[in-house]
């Protein structure tokens, strides 16, 4: 954009977001910043082979972007089919041992990890789809009620932290930055 001051980020090559809306409603606008970060998430994974994927590039972490993709896949489904839902659905990539499975076991194919994470997106679109921002579930651990409205703000922070991630390890993998 040429009307952008020199000081923004470059936005990503072949970049087909659009920016999320200035005017709208409650529910239009949280679940467009929250599409949009989803969006983000998917073009920083795009265009590297499944060992850059499950590269571990910002040592001592051990994040990769494979990891993110499990983890937000896990995250989806936790807060949108189980705790709003109550879907009673396993939990992905998480065990009693290691609860950080989805980080840890980056084995298998990446391409595998990025389906999982549309099909638990496309799942979660359909529950929003079908529920008015003001209903509630009920959290699994606590037994407390949780607004639709509660999960979209929340999605959208998780998807933003892991975003912040995402950037650094793309720009160690292989140069890439960008919004």
């Amino acid at each position: 954009m040429a009307d952008d001051p020199q000081s923004y980020a470059p936005r990503l090559a072949g970049d087909p977001r659009t920016e999320p809306l200035g005017t709208g409603g409650e529910r239009e606008t949280l679940t467009a910043f929250l599409d949009w970060h989803r969006r983000t998430l998917e073009l920083k994974c795009a265009g590297l082979g499944p060992e850059r994927m499950s590269e571990r590039a910002v040592p001592p972490s051990e994040l990769s972007l494979h990891g993110l993709l499990r983890h937000l896949a896990g995250v989806e489904r936790w807060w949108f089919r189980i705790q709003f839902a109550g879907e009673d659905v396993p939990l992905l990539h998480y065990s009693d041992d290691d609860p950080d499975l989805d980080f840890h076991g980056t084995g298998g194919d990446p391409a595998d990890a990025l389906a999982e994470w549309r099909d638990e997106v496309d799942a979660s679109r359909r529950i929003v789809a079908a529920a008015p921002l003001k209903r509630t579930g009920i959290r699994r651990r606590t037994g407390t009620p949780v607004s639709l409205r509660a999960v979209l703000v929340h999605m959208i922070a998780e998807y933003a932290r892991h975003n912040g991630h995402a950037d650094l390890l793309r720009e160690r993998l292989d140069g890439s930055t960008g919004m």
